[in-house]
């Protein structure tokens, strides 16, 4: 196996030199740069990691705990958007940075999380990661870890720094628009009230009104839990009963997510009910699998995962180059509203 003395030799350099090249710690001549790379390609020269780590005290390892692998859905029976997103967009980022990322799944389990996340430790990564399956408080400690720690799609109680969607502006920018199309009477099938999410998108779909001059009706709004199941069925047919039978029904539905606009789509036209002739739909999500094979195609709000892995590994990366970086927490990434056909103009 060669080494940095044989590459050194090649390229008729010192190895100190040969170190300048690889660490990129000192400037070094553009020809003197070509010599010593086309020596460690002709060598097949594979530096020392952990020589590399002793020299700089920085490891270029990435660690990141998620249960995205474990609880992953079937292609045949869409859910939310699969967390796995944000954890492409992580590695994809990181990678392009010269960082390798260390993936860890938790067998869908938060118990598995500090052993993990000590593991990690041991392989002395320069920082750790844990991605939550949706938005939602957690309580794991990950605090004698000892390196920087960034949640994705959850926030704590300790204040960790952390990357949220942001639901609010989202729903927010979503009721805002079909206000613009003269939607007045908005109807909205929120998410399960002990959801973070559906705090904040009620709290998005009330300022909108405000800011367009409107009051927010209550008797338009109903809380729905978004599973599959018969009885969810049940709660959800009558909570859409609830909204078409009041006086003045809505001429639009915004609905806590695209799974559960895909099932109101189901149970409108049991109703003889087309969309958007009679009513018309909003999602929330943007699960393309769900949102543009609908038909009518789905208007909906973008949940930014992709975004919101790029931001993560960007913020990353600044955390771990600066020690005294103090970056503001939480940070939200904000999705963008998908206009389709589902939502018809006044």
């Amino acid at each position: 196996m060669a080494t940095i003395y044989d590459v050194a030799k090649k390229a008729g350099v010192s190895p100190k030199t040969v170190s300048r090249v690889l660490n990129g710690d000192a400037p070094v001549n553009k020809n003197t740069r070509a010599a010593v790379t086309r020596a460690i390609s002709d060598l097949d020269y594979v530096p020392s990691q952990a020589a590399r780590t002793m020299r700089s005290k920085k490891s270029g390892l990435i660690g990141l705990i998620t249960g995205a692998i474990s609880h992953a859905p079937e292609p045949a029976a869409p859910t939310g958007l699969p967390d796995l997103l944000i954890v492409q967009a992580i590695q994809k980022e990181l990678a392009s940075q010269g960082k390798i990322l260390m993936i860890a799944d938790t067998g869908d389990t938060s118990e598995t999380v500090p052993l993990l996340a000590r593991t990690f430790a041991q392989h002395r990564v320069d920082g750790l990661i844990y991605v939550a399956d949706h938005h939602r408080e957690v309580d794991i400690k990950l605090s004698d870890v000892g390196c920087p720690t960034i949640l994705v799609n959850c926030f704590d109680k300790s204040g960790t720094l952390c990357v949220l969607p942001d639901d609010r502006a989202g729903m927010e920018s979503l009721v805002t628009r079909l206000i613009q199309a003269g939607h007045e009477r908005i109807g909205f099938l929120s998410l399960d009230p002990e959801m973070s999410a559906a705090q904040l998108r009620l709290e998005g779909y009330q300022a909108a009104h405000a800011a367009s001059g409107l009051s927010s009706d209550p008797a338009l709004i109903a809380h729905v839990h978004a599973s599959a199941s018969d009885e969810s069925q049940i709660i959800l047919s009558a909570a859409l009963e609830k909204l078409l039978s009041v006086a003045s029904p809505p001429t639009v539905i915004c609905c806590g997510n695209d799974v559960m606009a895909m099932r109101v789509y189901g149970l409108l036209n049991s109703r003889g009910l087309r969309v958007p002739d009679d009513i018309s739909i909003a999602g929330f999500d943007d699960h393309r699998a769900i949102s543009e094979v609908l038909t009518p195609q789905l208007t909906t709000v973008e949940l930014p995962y992709v975004a919101m892995g790029r931001f993560a590994a960007q913020l990353m990366l600044d955390v771990t180059a600066d020690n005294t970086l103090q970056p503001r927490n939480p940070n939200l990434v904000r999705g963008t509203v998908a206009w389709r056909s589902s939502v018809t103009k006044l």
